[in-house]
């Protein structure tokens, strides 16, 4: 996965041939034309959480025509910057047997975002960063240096 930096506030994020934007809202200083990084973290924990369900239903018989999934997030107001919460609601509009009610919930709350997400060891590892050196006379050299300062912002990301 690479992260490239378009201008103001926005960066594009590629992998398997796809690409992905951010932005930051023009209350933090971007033109809000995508998603934030916080926002994309939360539709993934959404979309997997659907995914999941939406196999739990085929897998069942059932139908997953509409299947939808309504996340809401609340950020923390001290330090360091996270998000404090995510509510989730999974709607099925042709109804989910009561006795299988139970079920989809588990195995959508076991989705490989919410196991990551839920698990007490950090997946995250640590940044570096990486400074390019340019020699006239030689190819680029990188060397990594471990990246001191945390560069995002309270409330945003």
């Amino acid at each position: 996965m690479e992260v490239s930096y378009l201008g103001g506030e926005s960066y594009a994020v590629a992998t398997r041939g796809h690409t992905q934007l951010t932005d930051q809202p023009a209350t933090a200083g971007g033109a809000d034309t995508a998603m934030t990084p916080t926002e994309l973290l939360v539709a993934s924990l959404s979309s997997c959480v659907a995914f999941y369900a939406g196999r739990y239903l085929a897998r069942h018989g059932l139908n997953r025509d509409g299947l939808h999934v309504t996340a809401t997030f609340t950020t923390a107001t001290d330090r360091p910057a996270r998000v404090a919460g995510v509510r989730l609601a999974i709607r099925v509009p042709g109804g989910v047997p009561p006795n299988r009610q139970a079920a989809l919930l588990a195995v959508a709350s076991h989705c490989t975002v919410h196991n990551t997400l839920r698990h007490p060891h950090n997946p995250v590892g640590r940044h570096r960063v990486r400074h390019a050196r340019y020699r006239h006379d030689r190819p680029r050299q990188i060397s990594e240096r471990p990246q001191r300062a945390p560069l995002t912002a309270p409330g945003h990301c």
